[in-house]
């Protein structure tokens, strides 16, 4: 990360408090993912489990958000319904201007296609297909040749020019996920979510994956949201929601990592 980037977070207890002051990161004019009332729940009667409850959130064009919060929180299931992988029980969506929630099946996993990227843990690369085949996949299903010079860029941006005819299992992990970072952008989607990118890497890997994902918004304009655990890994984000119970407890701008540990160590131990 930048000296810049370094000396723009903020530390401290009064830091956190002003950075997740009710409305701080809440003021978005340019939104490609709206969410309003996104409630979810798992069952029925007494076993019915209430993962979301009435969420309402917006997400800036261009900007990286990090969602956090504790285990049970509900931030994996805010990504999926955020991402047309899973559907509210209620409430309704936007990407891109387009109403998603109510989308038929086939409509969805178009729009998904032509709009959405995706970065998992797991890499989730084929392995019978080289690196450049695996970053050309999405646009190779859709039918669709794509931006040459995009796509060649970012071949040069993850630096993986010298690796395009190896297949996974003669990469590392860090260039397995780069990738699988190139094969999410390929198609230039309006939104990024990535859900846990470093779990599977070693620190040193998983600061290249980061700082890449990073690059990718400062440089390209691409529109990120991450599902993290990791401190860390957080504070490479513009602005973090923290949820608990389903609910978001705080909207944060950028924190550095010992105030994301604050943050998270507060909702673990409230009630």
């Amino acid at each position: 990360m930048t000296e810049s980037t370094e000396m723009s977070k903020l530390s401290g207890p009064a830091a956190v408090e002003e950075a997740c002051r009710e409305g701080s990161a809440t003021d978005v004019a340019d939104a490609v993912v709206q969410a309003r009332q996104i409630t979810r729940e798992y069952g029925q009667g007494d076993a019915c489990v209430h993962a979301l409850a009435g969420i309402d959130l917006d997400l800036g064009r261009g900007a990286y958000t990090a969602i956090m919060g504790p285990s049970g929180s509900g931030k994996s299931t805010l990504m999926h319904i955020l991402a047309g992988l899973d559907r509210p029980t209620a409430g309704h969506v936007w990407i891109d201007g387009a109403e998603i929630t109510s989308l038929k099946e086939r409509a969805l996993t178009q729009l998904r296609r032509d709009k959405i990227g995706f970065i998992f843990q797991t890499f989730s690369l084929l392995p019978t297909l080289n690196a450049e085949e695996n970053i050309m996949l999405p646009l190779t299903i859709a039918g669709r040749k794509g931006d040459v010079g995009w796509v060649k860029q970012l071949i040069a941006t993850v630096g993986l020019g010298d690796r395009l005819d190896h297949k996974p299992s003669e990469l590392s992990g860090g260039q397995q996920q780069r990738v699988a970072v190139a094969r999410a952008l390929a198609s230039r989607p309006a939104v990024l979510f990535a859900d846990e990118p470093t779990g599977n890497l070693d620190s040193r890997t998983g600061e290249e994956v980061l700082d890449l994902l990073r690059h990718s918004c400062d440089d390209l304009g691409q529109t990120i949201v991450m599902v993290t655990h990791d401190a860390h890994a957080a504070t490479y984000a513009d602005r973090i929601v923290f949820l608990k119970d389903g609910r978001i407890a705080h909207d944060c701008g950028r924190l550095g990592r010992d105030d994301v540990y604050d943050v998270i160590k507060s909702l673990e131990g409230s009630p």
